[in-house]
């Protein structure tokens, strides 16, 4: 047929058949209530915003990354690239109607023009959790801990949460004489895991000197134990300082928890973003390291700065749901499905379509999630469906059921019948498994 337009999507963005999305879904309701289990309020805010709010504390790589248009009416906007941006805009809009410190969570889509791979898309959710208006050690760590719970809560496998701080890094850069070029530094040493130390090396010989490259990647390899790494920091800048203390009080509460074991610190995590201020972090699958981190973030003490005068420090942390994902089918780790229904009840009989819509209606008020076949069909028609649809139970009521006031309840899994019973009765086997 002429003029037929060919069903496509652009690159980077991709349609989601129920089994994906349904996990998606799934995931996104763990994280739900491990955010609000701690006390986090969900938010939102627009896709769309004026450009110049979006980019003023972006960096040069975002820049190119947006998407930005003319609207209809000559406005200069673009989609958000990320969800942090837009809550300090959001912040600092709403303060006086807020209490602080003020926890949100926000799980939504973002945009970024960014070239495609392996579990990074141009269309991505991302899922935020954040605490800001307070600066203290102790908001630094309920964010870990929030880290820590939601990746277990999703029942991932071997994790490690690789932690630093941008203030020290910054300290370390002023006592090389070098911090007017350290937007540029924290961007080459952040390529690290991606070009290797050879090409780190090279760029920041360019930027700076040989002498002062050497320094920075002695800085950024610094290893041993957490409390070894803080001396060696320490050492290289001239004594202790606000960022180290403050590690070392976070490193004494995850000690305080029973959780240390999982954090690392790891100098050369700095996190390519201008706005940071303090601690940052990124999370890597000990399993599948190779697909970047899957949860990161840090402390942006002067981000809202630039929508209000009211200080508004905070901290916060992402997850990134398309790349989680991706890792754990990898892994194997998650099961897809393409179903949330619990038990279909079979079109039998033309007279008793009410009464199979009646019986949806108990089962439904008994928790479960039921849906009636809407064709009166063979039955190797509707059970097929239920087979695609990896539906576990069926109900089958035709006229002899229907005058014994009782079903049929088939398990479909095992293949057994439960024959006139009540729907009670019915109900009772399906909780049972």
């Amino acid at each position: 047929m002429a003029g037929l337009i060919q069903p496509r999507v652009l690159k980077g963005f991709r349609d989601f058949l129920p089994e994906t999305e349904i996990l998606r879904k799934d995931i996104q309701t763990t994280l739900e209530k491990t955010f609000k289990s701690f006390g986090f309020v969900p938010i939102d805010t627009p896709v769309l915003e004026y450009t110049d709010v979006l980019l003023g504390k972006g960096s040069g790589e975002t820049d190119k990354q947006i998407y930005r248009f003319d609207d209809h009416g000559g406005r200069d906007v673009a989609m958000r690239f990320d969800l942090t941006v837009p809550f300090a805009r959001f912040m600092a809009a709403h303060i006086n109607e807020l209490y602080l410190p003020f926890k949100r969570y926000h799980i939504s889509k973002v945009w970024r023009g960014e070239n495609t791979q392996r579990g990074r898309y141009r269309e991505f959710t991302q899922c935020d959790f954040d605490i800001v208006g307070l600066d203290s050690p102790e908001a630094d760590f309920e964010i870990l801990s929030i880290m820590h719970a939601s990746l277990i809560a999703l029942g991932l496998p071997a994790i490690h949460i690789h932690i630093s701080h941008r203030g020290i890094f910054n300290t370390f850069l002023d006592s090389l004489g070098v911090s007017d070029e350290s937007a540029e530094i924290l961007r080459i040493v952040d390529k690290l895991a991606k070009i290797g130390e050879d090409s780190v090396r090279e760029q920041l010989s360019e930027l700076t000197n040989a002498a002062g490259a050497e320094k920075i990647l002695e800085y950024i390899s610094a290893s041993g134990s957490f409390e070894e790494i803080i001396d060696k920091l320490e050492s290289l800048c001239g004594g202790p300082s606000e960022g180290s203390e403050r590690l070392r009080a976070v490193r004494k509460m995850m000690t305080d928890c029973g959780i240390e074991d999982l954090f690392i610190l790891n100098p050369s995590i700095t996190r390519g973003l201008d706005y940071y201020t303090g601690i940052v972090y990124e999370t890597f699958l000990d399993e599948l390291p190779g697909i970047g981190s899957v949860c990161s973030g840090g402390r942006y003490n002067n981000l809202a700065s630039i929508y209000s005068k009211t200080e508004i420090p905070g901290v916060g942390s992402s997850i990134g749901l398309d790349r989680l994902l991706a890792a754990l089918e990898e892994l194997g780790a998650v099961t897809s499905k393409n179903s949330l229904t619990d038990v279909l009840i079979m079109n039998m009989d033309e007279n008793l379509k009410g009464h199979y819509f009646k019986i949806a209606s108990v089962m439904r008020a008994a928790g479960f999630n039921c849906e009636v076949f809407l064709e009166n069909k063979k039955f190797k028609n509707q059970f097929s469906f239920a087979e695609k649809k990896s539906i576990p139970f069926a109900v089958i009521c035709g006229e002899d059921e229907y005058k014994n006031s009782s079903i049929t309840l088939k398990n479909l899994n095992s293949r057994e019948n439960y024959e006139m019973i009540t729907i009670e009765k019915a109900v009772e086997i399906m909780k049972e498994g």
